[in-house]
């Protein structure tokens, strides 16, 4: 293994134990499950490293948060939706903060507010298919939510990396 691919195991590593930390503890209870500020790193994780290693940083500290959480049943659409938020992002461009990255943060509210209400409405409602589909979608203003903080989170820390040339994946 090359000293680059050992960094960027190591960071993933490090990404997955932050996203796991600020999903699982800096949280608020809302609706079906909670509103955390996880996604900014998550966000920051796609923009700054390569997918493959970004993918799995986002899935499974994500889902490790889930579970430490009380909110097992979340794990497998969490493993799915935070897999999909990261595709839309770049890490190619020596910078974090690129339109490409500001533009990906549209699809990763649609993959968390669709991905999560579609999950919920199958597997954890008992009413019927519109009713429980009605009820899902009532927590997309929760995920609006959740994915602005995560935004903003994002735009200050990628300002940060930014500046001071910390950018991890120069191809």
């Amino acid at each position: 293994m090359s000293n680059k691919q050992t960094r960027l195991l190591a960071l993933s590593g490090l990404f997955a134990a932050v996203i796991f930390l600020t999903t699982a503890y800096i949280h608020i209870p809302t609706g079906m499950g909670y509103t955390h500020a996880g996604d900014g790193f998550i966000f920051l994780a796609a923009a700054m490293l390569p997918k493959r290693y970004a993918i799995p940083a986002a899935a499974i500290g994500a889902a490790l948060a889930d579970a430490a959480s009380g909110m097992s049943i979340w794990i497998p659409a969490t493993l799915v939706i935070k897999t999909l938020t990261v595709l839309p992002f770049t890490s190619k461009h020596g910078k974090t903060l690129v339109p490409r990255n500001y533009a990906a943060l549209i699809p990763a509210l649609l993959f968390c507010a669709v991905g999560y209400s579609i999950y919920e409405a199958l597997i954890l409602t008992s009413d019927s298919l519109g009713a429980a589909i009605a009820t899902a979608f009532a927590q997309v203003p929760f995920y609006t939510v959740q994915i602005a903080i995560g935004a903003v989170i994002f735009t200050i820390l990628g300002k940060t990396v930014d500046s001071a040339h910390l950018f991890v994946s120069r191809r």
